[in-house]
């Protein structure tokens, strides 16, 4: 990112950076940002989205590629995410419930927390992981304009790179709201524009159960799931508890990712 771009990014971000907060929180809802994602039912899909497993989604070669919701690897498989870390908990505690399972998942980092917690994210990729760019400040990427995406966007990218030196492929818009304008900076900058096709809403903590439940009930071949591993927030976080504590997610992780592995299901990672 060249410094003009980086100066044009500054004042901008600086005035999204509260509503940031309660968005990367799951408070969007009441703050007049995102409000609650669209639970989106297995199988749904859209002419501008990746579509589902085995469709094709080609007709125009020349068209901007839409989000993609499925991955298309193997009968039974699955790409497990996590959206919004690093955090100073969740993600460490992941990262060893992965491990024990074998899985490799997709980490889609907001830039504010990766510069906040640098070793935490450097951990993830040492552990085989693949980083996602998750934009710079979690704002609503429809209420920004292309320049000021693309900033997000780079700012986010140029430190993944410096930290772990490994270069991210993949992005996930905030709330999920892909704009023409960030699709575009995506096809422009060489990143895969990555969705969901199951989300359990564990960013309103609404109890590991509920979040078990949901993903078993509607987890299947070529889902990927959603889930959140931190939260933007002003400063360092000193303890858990508050809108940002995944506790609830690491518990349902626990609980979940063996029945999903006992079942039969291998996971991969979206491809870019």
């Amino acid at each position: 990112m060249t410094v003009h771009r980086g100066q044009l990014a500054r004042r901008p971000l600086l005035r999204a950076a509260t509503l940031a907060f309660a968005t990367a929180c799951g408070a969007g809802a009441t703050v007049g940002a995102a409000g609650p994602r669209p639970r989106r039912s297995p199988g749904a899909e859209t002419a501008t989205t990746g579509g589902a497993p085995g469709e094709s989604t080609d007709a125009d070669p020349g068209a901007l590629s839409g989000p993609q919701e499925y991955v298309d690897a193997a009968p039974m498989a699955m790409a497990l995410t996590f959206d919004d870390g690093p955090g100073p908990y969740a993600t460490a505690e992941l990262l060893t419930v992965l491990r024990q399972y074998g899985v490799t998942a997709t980490f889609f980092v907001i830039g504010a927390n990766v510069e906040k917690y640098p070793r935490l994210a450097r951990r993830v990729a040492e552990a085989g992981h693949v980083l996602g760019n998750h934009t710079w400040s979690h704002p609503r990427l429809d209420d920004l304009s292309e320049p000021q995406i693309r900033a997000e966007i780079e700012r986010t990218t140029e430190l993944v790179v410096g930290v772990t030196g490994r270069r991210p492929t993949l992005f996930r818009a905030p709330g999920g709201h892909f704009t023409p304008a960030t699709v575009a900076v995506c096809a422009d900058l060489g990143l895969r524009p990555v969705s969901w096709s199951v989300d359990p809403e564990d960013w309103s903590n609404p109890g590991a159960d509920v979040i078990v439940d949901r993903v078993l009930a509607e987890a299947r071949t070529g889902s990927i799931v959603l889930n959140h591993d931190g939260c933007l927030t002003p400063g360092f976080l000193p303890a858990r508890g508050g809108p940002a504590d995944r506790s609830q997610t690491v518990a349902a992780v626990r609980h979940y990712l063996p029945r999903l592995v006992d079942a039969g299901y291998r996971f991969t990672v979206p491809t870019a």
